[in-house]
């Protein structure tokens, strides 16, 4: 009795994607083949690991890949015996694809100009399955897992949905049969029957891949004389041959002099699923009391699930001994490095190593260290040589890079030498710190900087008022990270990092800082009780009022003690539902400034007038709102100026 096949419809999302796929967004349709081998090589890698410790799983044939042509049909068939597929998860994996970038994909389309879709958002977007409705109007896929004796069919012509029928195959693994659309020329569409095509599609694109990739050709012979030319009466003859069509040698053990960049970069393609070149590579080698190869890429454009760290696609693989272990091996990298793709050979560790084994060994800990000593070296390098190219790195992955200040204590020179960052003293520039303090004012012992949500208001904050004034460069950060990272004790080449909005500010030489002082008391016992009454009426706000030396033209500013949290943070925080002990701020009044001489007047005339509330709670509020912070009492606020205005009409 046949199967019952059973009718699925697709996702919304999916079925759009097929959509695009089906029109002809893509130029370059031979990528189609790159993604179907690369998804087989993954699944002969899983089988190949689970299978060292389930032996019964392994196959009876060697692991390889088989492409069957069928020009007659107008057919290709892609076959491995690796992993393979339950029901479960053919829905999961095919039909609706729930753990892809499907959505994301599709945004990314719309931006899309000129109705051609570059190849790399295939990849990219790992919905590289969908690629065969490129050059297919049918798809059926076979599939039977490791361990299971009956096996899915799945098959969909891209128009809505999807049957899925329960049927046989004999041992694990996959088989996608493509039926393909007539050859179009003009629409890049080749004859993927053709031998010399798919032998072509297979060089370029996987000639690296650990598996033989096999096919049956066609030989035609005729028997010749010793001249070479056939004999008379000789009748041709056909014969089949089963060919494997790459090379499968491992990249990262052969001498880079005799691998050409063409071959690296397709390599890179092949690991990272991104079609852009890479920015750099590395290749390095761990010799000693154990033994490691490595071969890692810095990419040239962040991945759109960077900042997400669960879904990023693939970091660095782990081989041990060229058998491949796992995906993405997290202990070989910081989290701050996880844009780098690439791979790890080791030559000691054991076939069935476990993620608890991985996070004590003190091989992966020592490889760990040497891969971002040479990273980081890399990215210096690059920094001194190519300042242009560096500049592109940072603008993709700068904000992800300094993570790596986090968390505090060990010397983090390594990366704060890698860091770009705004500053005061040319807009259209990016400073390095060693370039800052080379600038630095005799007698400046402290990086000054300013963290904000944009360059435009870090400049009008009144914090740099005497910055300016006196001319002194202040770094300009606005990324979120700068909120946490600056939080901790930091200093680069003996220079402690010094905010410009918390605690004290004391600039010039020791004569101009001493005159200031002096100038600043006298004027603190002019002032006194006139601060202790503004300090009275905003005991709920403030937990300290006094005069400023960094004001030169504003009335008033809110400043933190040293180790406060900034506003930008306690938002932040706030945003992610995490908890932070209210942190009363500092208010600063300038006391050159003419409205301070007018409140003393006010005061001196009456201590109780009850307009000191309101001239101290305007002050307060015109604080909050040059730093850019929420008023605690908008409504009360905004009748105050009013009623101020009403007086002075």
């Amino acid at each position: 009795m046949a199967a019952t096949a059973e009718r699925v419809e697709f996702q919304t999302e999916v079925q759009k994607l097929l959509d695009l796929i089906i029109h002809s967004l893509y130029s370059n349709k031979d990528i189609f083949l790159r993604e179907l081998i690369s998804n087989a090589s993954d699944a002969l890698d899983k089988l190949r690991f689970e299978s060292i410790t389930q032996e019964d799983l392994a196959p009876a044939d060697e692991f390889h890949i088989f492409l069957e042509p069928n020009a007659a049909e107008r057919t290709l068939s892609i076959a491995d015996n690796g992993i393979g597929m339950s029901r479960d998860d053919v829905i999961q994996n095919i039909g609706t694809i729930a753990k892809s970038g499907t959505k994301e994909f599709l945004e990314t389309l719309k931006e899309v100009q000129g109705g051609t879709a570059p190849p790399e958002l295939i990849g990219q977007f790992g919905v590289g399955f969908y690629s065969s409705f490129m050059v297919a109007d049918r798809v059926s896929l076979v599939t039977r897992k490791a361990g299971e004796e009956k096996a899915t069919q799945w098959e969909s012509s891209g128009d809505g949905g999807y049957t899925l029928t329960e049927t046989d195959r004999p041992g694990s693994g996959t088989t996608v049969t493509l039926h393909l659309k007539p050859v179009d020329a003009d629409d890049g569409m080749q004859d993927y029957t053709d031998e010399w095509v798919l032998k072509g599609i297979v060089k370029k694109y996987s000639d690296f891949v650990g598996f033989p990739i096999r096919m049956n050709v066609i030989r035609k012979e005729i028997e010749r004389d010793e001249q070479g030319q056939p004999k008379a009466g000789a009748q041709e003859k056909t014969t089949i041959e089963e060919e494997t069509l790459n090379s499968m040698k491992a990249i990262w053990t052969r001498p880079p002099e005799e691998v050409t960049e063409e071959e690296y970069k397709e390599f890179y393609r092949h690991i990272s699923h991104d079609w852009n070149d890479p920015l750099k590579r590395i290749t390095t080698k761990l010799e000693g009391t154990f033994e490691a190869r490595a071969l890692l890429f810095i990419p040239s454009k962040a991945p759109y699930d960077l900042y997400q760290r669960d879904m990023t696609y693939k970091g660095i693989q782990l081989y041990v001994r060229r058998v491949f272990i796992m995906d993405e091996c997290k202990e070989l990298m910081p989290t701050h490095l996880r844009f780098i793709k690439g791979l790890v050979d080791a030559e000691d560790l054991p076939l069935n190593v476990s993620r608890e084994i991985l996070q004590q060994d003190r091989q992966i800990k020592a490889i760990r260290t040497h891969l971002v000593k040479k990273v980081l070296e890399t990215l210096k390098d690059l920094k001194e040589t190519d300042a242009a190219q560096y500049l592109e790195f940072w603008k993709e992955f700068g904000p992800v890079l300094k993570e790596g200040l986090i968390p505090w204590g060990e010397s983090k020179d390594p990366v704060l030498e890698l860091i770009l960052a705004e500053s005061t003293r040319d807009p259209s520039e990016l400073t390095s710190l060693s370039d800052y303090i080379a600038r630095m004012k005799e007698g400046q012992s402290e990086i000054y900087y300013m963290t904000g949500t944009s360059r435009d208001s870090v400049e009008k904050s009144p914090h740099l008022e005497t910055f300016k004034d006196k001319e002194y460069e202040v770094l300009i950060l606005t990324e979120p990270v700068d909120e946490v990272w600056l939080q901790g004790p930091m200093e680069f080449q003996g220079k402690k990092f010094r905010s410009v909005g918390k605690g004290e500010v004391e600039l010039g030489s020791d004569d101009e800082k001493k005159e200031a002082k002096e100038k600043l008391e006298q004027d603190e016992a002019s002032y006194k009780d006139l601060l202790t009454c503004i300090r009275v009426h905003l005991q709920d706000d403030v937990k300290e009022v006094r005069l400023s030396s960094r004001l030169t033209s504003s009335p008033a500013c809110l400043v933190g003690a040293e180790g406060d949290a900034t506003p930008q943070l306690q938002e932040m925080m706030a945003q992610s539902h995490m908890e932070m002990p209210n942190q009363k701020r500092i208010l600063e009044l300038n006391p050159k400034h003419p409205i301070l001489e007018k409140l003393q007047s006010v005061f001196a005339a009456d201590a109780k007038d009850p307009a000191l509330k309101d001239y101290a709670e305007l002050l307060y509020g015109q604080a909050a709102l040059a730093e850019g912070t929420a008023l605690p009492d908008p409504a009360g606020f905004s009748k105050r100026v009013a009623d101020l205005m009403l007086k002075a009409v």
